[in-house]
């Protein structure tokens, strides 16, 4: 028996090397130590796939579907694999499909405020496209660089341009994705309208591929600000807390806004006690005015307030990337939301993390898994939750990484059996192994 599977296995990727080529068909063996090291990290222990498929067009994507479909192969999709070790741990996987090869620009309406983009495009090719026409995506993902739009929309990585600008979802206006049956399909436009169904671009939004592969998607985006600073209140954590309260309250618009650990505070070289990093994007006289309101509001509390001197963007760069752990053995990052009221008490129990100002979601960072239940029980108590993003495989396999105690399990799974009735893709990545 394990014989015919080892040969049917093998015979995989010649199948699927007739649809985009026998170079954009690489078997495991012939697959990068490195790579492997990133698939791997994604899957649970004991399976490992045939090969990784690299479609150039849609149409290819839409092909290697359907033959995955036909044959009951479990497909792992991802983009350049930035974020594929995020979540649960996939299962039974015997081909990884990457959409790297999807990476053009379709269409830049620079009158209209959208952009129209392949899944595989790199978040950073389509902030320097936008630049050029003084414009930008309003996301902040963990690894800009080799991050594409894609593996974003399915992880739902914002960052904390939130604050300003809503979630990953509030950006797409459009969406087109290839089915589990390879069928392809599309919602929304390029305008904003109200439509009955399922709105696909909030419910693929943090879906982790286990409903659809994304072959391209339209964007609002924004003009760039014209002048901008960062202002840093240092202290005690009650009252950074009431400073952040204020804040929210305030008739003051941050682009950014973000609760720091005291460690990571003193890590980034800003001071001493609990931070708050509040970023004004505007004309330089709402900037200015904006930055003496809130250091105002840390004078009377009792805070130490200061303008970021220097490149106040590598400040954020440095705060975004103190989250990442990479493949570090033993390290783990987790997200977290809970009530913004209560972001200061649980920074004051971690060692390294940020939460975001108005929404109450963040990350956090462990060195390994101890305190991990702990908190995770904590931010339970606030009202909140806790899932673990990146951990070693082992902690995964022994731990609910999602941490759901919600009512919409069941749901869940109707929504995936209804697209994805054959559980042909992400198989166990998601909430309650869906």
């Amino acid at each position: 028996m394990w014989g015919f599977k080892k040969k049917l296995m093998k015979a995989i990727a010649p199948n699927l090397a007739s649809i985009v080529g026998e170079e954009n068909a690489v078997s495991w063996e012939e697959t990068e130590t490195s790579q492997q090291k990133s698939i791997l990290s994604a899957i649970a222990p004991g399976n490992t796939p045939s090969c990784i498929v690299y479609p150039g067009t849609e149409e290819e994507l839409a092909a290697v579907i359907t033959t995955a479909h036909k044959n009951h192969w479990r497909v792992l999709p991802c983009g350049n694999g930035s974020k594929l070790h995020w979540g649960g741990l996939a299962k039974g996987v015997d081909i990884v499909v990457s959409t790297k090869r999807l990476n053009n620009l379709i269409e830049h309406a620079v009158g209209d405020l959208t952009i129209t983009v392949e899944a595989g495009i790199k978040f950073a090719d389509i902030q320097e496209i936008l630049a050029k026409e003084h414009q930008f995506l309003a996301l902040d993902p963990n690894v800009p660089e080799s991050a594409t739009i894609g593996g974003i929309i399915a992880t739902g990585n914002t960052g904390s341009l939130r604050q300003r600008y809503g979630s990953v979802r509030d950006q797409i206006l459009g969406i087109r994705f290839v089915r589990s049956d390879g069928e392809v399909a599309k919602a929304g436009g390029k305008v904003v309208k109200n439509v009955a169904g399922y709105d696909l671009m909030k419910l693929f939004t943090g879906s982790y591929g286990t409903l659809g592969v994304i072959t391209q998607v339209t964007f609002r985006v924004y003009p760039l600000p014209q002048a901008s600073q960062t202002v840093v209140l240092t202290g005690s954590g009650e009252n950074v807390s009431k400073a952040a309260s204020i804040l929210r309250n305030y008739a003051l618009t941050p682009t950014q806004a973000d609760l720091v650990s005291p460690q990571l505070v003193s890590d980034l070289g800003l001071g001493q006690g609990m931070g708050l990093m509040a970023r004004f994007q505007s004309i330089p006289e709402s900037v200015k005015e904006q930055s003496q309101r809130l250091l105002q509001v840390g004078e009377k509390l009792g805070l130490h307030g200061t303008y970021v001197a220097g490149d106040e963007a590598d400040l954020w760069k440095r705060l975004r990337e103190s989250m990442n752990v990479g493949h570090h053995e033993s390290a783990i990052t987790c997200k977290i939301g809970v009530l913004p009221t209560a972001a200061v008490d649980v920074l004051q129990q971690a060692e390294l993390g940020v939460v975001h100002v108005g929404s109450g979601l963040g990350m956090l960072r462990f060195e390994d898994e101890k305190g991990l239940l702990e908190m995770q029980n904590f931010c339970e108590a606030k009202g909140g939750f806790l899932s673990v993003l990146v951990a070693p495989i082992r902690v995964k396999e022994n731990l609910d990484v999602w941490g759901y105690t919600g009512n919409a399990l069941e749901l869940m799974r109707l929504i995936k059996k209804q697209f994805d009735g054959e559980e042909i893709l992400s198989c166990g990545r998601f909430v309650g192994g869906i």
